[in-house]
């Protein structure tokens, strides 16, 4: 596996890196990589957080120079160029993050930057006819005239690729492009890249996720700790063989890839731990009945539990709707995973952020229980009241929600608990240090630095920043909105096994996840959403991904 690339012979080779080297002041990113891709294939560029891959699709890209090695396209040695000039010789990269200017439409954001003109001025007509022909033309449907910040994220992609192709890229690199895409958006894009792929464009798709890499790709090249380490063609190969070259040791993985790496749902959920069934006299909450942990057919007796987290008859306004949350009510237990599935945009994202305290509640009510056998009702509470009555909070968005990305990792993992770390009025900077360096221990934040920024990491490593913080402190319900997303297999293993830890430890777990099968390998009990209300809340036992499927697609009856 570990031997050349199985380049078809009969193609050139469009990129050629060979012996490539970066630092980042005392961060080593990439360690003599390398990396060869045929024209007009889709090629899979696979590795750990933090293995070095956007940092070596940025030196092909133009935004950084390597300090060692050389790079080729089409043959010709481009090593050190300009974003400019890569730009100009057809290579163009989508990062995670999309950047796109909101205020402007659609066709005013593809052909920033190469404006078609008329009289000295934009050519607003022309480039919206060009933009309609282009989306046309690939099959990225989208309203040239709509403003960007009305798009929904998928859409949004689209843009993003229209824009990279309106500037005649050939070479398009694509950086997590699915990490916020609904499994019909995926599936559209796919369908969109083989026939952008069919068209002769040489595509690298930077991705964790191992199904997408089987399903799409033509060749897979991983990295881990900033080299390569394998080529392969995607044929014949299977996720497990992918994940172990990326980490160095099998994977037992179970969620975001766990149908593909084979490992069975029944394996992945830990028996639940005894909890008090009698509530306290006086103010408890009420009770709820948990279904058997694990797979279906386990015997394991159900049991009535007081509620950790009770929502009840909640009513939350979305961007475009009054009503993105119309009326859901729910309870979590102690010792509980609850899932939340549904295609994205159903009000989940609204649901979790209402009970998190970023969005205020039109109606309903939201309480947790306290230490003494009653009820907080929350509803009305600022976030910091919040986390002082025991919830944490891993939002989906780390950048707008989880992060302040120029801060420290040190100071990051501290974020709304700095009145923890200050004695006599000022800032303990010894037990900041102490509390990061066993965060970063703990977590694997990777590079174990707690003085770099959180820009400096790569994504899944400041997807762990925010999951150390949040988990590594005192809770007792837990609101974890998409906790994988973008992140690695072995990462995905140890978040999926913290979430395990935090039910076994008879703490409330809410999981909201895109991710269907992580849902069904976490879940005690899975809430679906379809159009901002409750479709139905099922046990473990009795979900099915058909049966999910047809309730997320409003096909399943009324819960």
């Amino acid at each position: 596996m570990t031997g050349g690339p199985a380049r078809p012979s009969e193609r050139p080779l469009a990129i050629r890196m060979a012996g490539v080297s970066k630092a980042f002041g005392a961060v080593q990113a990439n360690r003599g990589a390398s990396l060869e891709v045929a024209a007009g294939e889709i090629h899979a560029l696979v590795g750990e957080n933090g293995a070095g891959k956007s940092t070596l699709m940025r030196l092909l890209s133009g935004m950084h120079a390597p300090d060692a090695g050389t790079i080729e396209v089409a043959g010709r040695d481009v090593t050190g160029w300009a974003t400019a000039e890569a730009i100009a010789a057809g290579v163009g990269m989508v990062h995670q993050h999309f950047m796109l200017v909101p205020t402007l439409t659609v066709a005013e954001n593809v052909v920033l930057g190469r404006e078609p003109v008329a009289g000295g001025r934009l050519d607003l007509a022309r480039a919206e006819r060009e933009v309609a022909a282009l989306s046309a033309e690939t099959g990225l449907a989208v309203e040239p005239r709509r403003l960007v910040a009305e798009l929904s994220v998928g859409e949004a992609q689209r843009v993003e690729i229209l824009k990279a192709l309106f500037r005649g890229a050939r070479v398009l690199i694509l950086d997590e492009p699915t990490a916020v895409l609904s499994p019909p958006e995926v599936a559209e894009l796919w369908r969109v890249l083989r026939r952008v792929r069919d068209g002769g464009a040489t595509i690298v798709l930077i991705t964790h996720k191992l199904d997408e890499v089987i399903d799409v790709s033509d060749r897979i090249t991983v990295m881990r700790a900033g080299r390569t380490v394998a080529q392969m063609p995607t044929a014949g190969t299977t996720p497990a063989a992918i994940a172990r070259a990326m980490v160095g040791r099998d994977v037992s993985l179970a969620g975001a890839d766990g149908e593909a790496l084979g490992v069975a749902a029944a394996a992945a959920t830990a028996p639940t731990p005894a909890v008090p069934a009698t509530p306290a006299a006086r103010g408890a909450p009420p009770e709820t009945t948990i279904p058997p942990s694990g797979a279906p057919g386990a015997t394991e007796p159900a049991r009535a539990v007081p509620a950790a987290l009770e929502v009840r008859d909640l009513v939350v306004a979305g961007p475009r709707t009054p009503r993105a949350v119309d009326g859901v009510s729910f309870t979590v237990a102690p010792g509980e995973i609850l899932g939340v599935a549904g295609v994205e945009g159903n009000g989940q994202t609204e649901l979790v952020e209402a009970i998190a305290g970023l969005r205020p509640v039109a109606a309903g009510s939201v309480r947790i229980a306290d230490a003494r056998g009653g009820t907080v009702d929350v509803t009305r509470l600022a976030v910091k009241a919040r986390a002082d009555a025991g919830l944490s909070h891993i939002p989906e968005d780390r950048h707008r929600r989880g992060l302040v990305l120029d801060y420290s990792v040190a100071d990051n993992l501290i974020l709304g608990r700095q009145h923890h770390f200050a004695r006599g009025g000022r800032l303990d900077f010894d037990a900041i240090a102490r509390h990061a360096a066993a965060r970063i221990g703990e977590f694997d934040i990777r590079p174990p630095s707690a003085a770099l920024p959180a820009r400096a990491l790569s994504g899944g490593n400041q997807q762990k920043i925010v999951i150390a913080r949040e988990m590594g402190r005192d809770f007792q319900v837990l609101l974890a909105a998409q906790p994988t997303r973008g992140v690695d297999v072995g990462a995905i293993e140890f978040i999926h096994a913290q979430l395990r830890a935090a039910r076994a430890a008879g703490r409330a777990v809410l999981l909201v996840s895109a991710e269907l099968n992580e849902i069904l390998a976490l879940a005690d009990r899975i809430l679906v959403m379809y159009g901002g209300r409750a479709a139905a809340l099922l046990s473990r036992a009795e979900a099915t991904p058909e049966l999910l499927g047809s309730y997320m697609t409003g096909a399943g009856r009324a819960a």
